[in-house]
């Protein structure tokens, strides 16, 4: 769960202990709409804790903090050292939930650096030259239009253009910093295969609709088809939102 979602938890929990009169009590009567809402409060925060196997926090505690708050008491924990330690506590989590995927994607990058061709930037993004092209080399300002065919480090496919037989049309500085960085380093023509670290594509946060776990190495075959010039690009910048929602922030497929 990220921070802003315990948050709003804490807001919603905030609601509910701001509709009691008096001490926080272990139990309380359901009498009135206003308790039966209450209630309902509780059953959705509950629900959320334990669908984020948060289950394990002391209720009690968590009770006696938000009581503080409302009541103006002296907190045991100042506001930013207890911020802290809740970032302190996610991070924690994350690592464990995810580590395979870092530790994954760091040895085979460790090994992949070896293999004859790849090339390796200070970024710690990777390439292999499949094909060289003879064009232009596209700018940051820049439309390209590419096919790609994305796949995870077990050779399993997340997303495809070559697949779904449709080029991708997309600003250079508007994808994944692994892409724009090779980008401007192609020709028009051009076929590389990248091998693209977790910070350089979406690192913690992939759009929770695609496949991607968070701290993903991903591996791209890219083909630079086109370069379109910035004058263009402004004049087909609904167009260009249009492509990247569909080709680059990955669907459901």
């Amino acid at each position: 769960m990220k921070l802003i979602n315990l948050l709003l938890v804490f807001a919603l929990l905030s609601f509910v202990f701001s509709c009691q009169q008096g001490e926080v009590k272990k139990e309380v009567a359901i009498e009135t709409k206003l308790d039966s809402i209450s209630y309902g409060f509780g059953i959705t925060i509950g629900e959320n804790l334990k669908k984020e196997r948060l289950d394990e926090i002391n209720v009690d505690v968590l009770v006696m903090a938000i009581s503080d708050i409302l009541k103006n008491k002296e907190l045991k924990i100042a506001s930013d050292e207890a911020t802290s330690k809740l970032r302190e506590y996610f991070m924690k989590r994350e690592e464990i939930k995810y580590g395979k995927f870092m530790k994954e994607g760091k040895e085979f990058l460790a090994k992949n650096s070896k293999e004859a061709g790849v090339i390796t930037l200070e970024s710690g993004l990777q390439y292999k030259i499949i094909k060289e092209g003879t064009g232009d080399k596209p700018k940051l300002s820049d439309l390209v239009t590419t096919h790609y065919h994305g796949t995870f480090i077990d050779g399993k496919v997340f997303d495809s253009s070559v697949d779904k037989g449709t080029p991708a049309t997309f600003p250079v500085n508007g994808v994944i910093s692994g892409w724009t960085e090779a980008l401007q380093l192609m020709s028009v023509g051009s076929k590389w295969k990248l091998f693209v670290p977790s910070e350089l594509a979406y690192g913690a946060n992939p759009d929770p609709r695609s496949p991607i776990p968070p701290h993903s190495t991903l591996i791209f075959e890219v083909e630079l088809l086109s370069i379109q010039a910035h004058k263009d690009a402004n004049m087909k910048k609904e167009t260009t939102k249009e492509h990247i929602k569909k080709h680059l922030k990955l669907n459901k497929e």
